[in-house]
């Protein structure tokens, strides 16, 4: 694998070295993977393709690249030249794009599937998830990944840009989210915020109902959203 990640990155660096049809290749290939899979930059590439086999996940050089990074674990900073200073796009992120904050309840399907778990086992004892939890999570993602390009179409591209209601601290929480959603295991789960995802064109009613179900699922908390004011005044308290 350190071979090929060798390879990968040389191959990368040559056809970006100059300002020609090679790079100009490269770039839109680039552009074009972090579209496919939702993210805004090669940091969050790496972090999602790592909830993917490898076999579902080298569609394109960006994804074997990206994978091949994670599988290696090279840190991004070995990377940042290629994939920032050259290509003009972000090497790094901040955890408040759209789709790294469901990605908690990606990672925890991914473990279910892992030992051997599927979308038809639906027994809470064993999961430890009821059926609407656990229906959720295979159910949400797919409402992501159509809702969130409608989303970004007309400008939100974080959660940050999202209207959300805010719960004092002196009030009942809003939901208590199930431990296996947690970000942190010492956190209780309690989220006194809710992100609300608005109507905007090209989204159905029945996406936008299952993205604002899947988002009850999130750990705001630990994402540190209730710290944070949302851009352009979209607080609802």
């Amino acid at each position: 694998m350190a071979v090929l990640t060798q390879d990968l990155l040389l191959h990368a660096e040559r056809c970006m070295r100059h300002e020609d049809v090679s790079k100009k290749y490269m770039l839109a290939g680039l552009n074009r993977t972090l579209d496919e899979w939702l993210c805004n930059s090669f940091a969050e590439l790496i972090e999602e393709i790592e909830l993917w086999k490898w076999d579902y996940a080298t569609g394109d050089f960006w994804s074997r690249l990206a994978k091949a990074l994670q599988q290696s674990n090279i840190r991004l900073s070995h990377v940042g030249r290629v994939v920032g200073q050259q290509t003009g796009i972000s090497a790094y992120h901040w955890k408040n794009e759209l789709s790294s904050a469901t990605r908690s309840i990606r990672e925890c399907k991914m473990r279910i599937k892992r030992i051997g778990g599927s979308r038809l086992d639906t027994d809470s004892e064993v999961w430890g998830h009821d059926q609407t939890t656990w229906e959720l999570m295979w159910a949400g993602e797919a409402a992501m990944r159509k809702s969130i390009p409608a989303l970004r179409k007309v400008g939100y591209e974080s959660i940050y840009d999202l209207p959300r209601i805010q719960q004092s601290y002196r009030e009942k929480a809003l939901v208590v989210i199930p431990p296996a959603m947690r970000i942190c295991a010492t956190l209780n789960g309690d989220q006194r915020v809710q992100v609300l995802i608005p109507v905007v064109q090209g989204l159905s009613q029945k996406q936008r109902q299952l993205m604002q179900h899947d988002f009850e699922l999130v750990d705001w908390q630990g994402l540190k959203l209730s710290g944070h004011q949302p851009r352009g005044g979209n607080e609802i308290v």
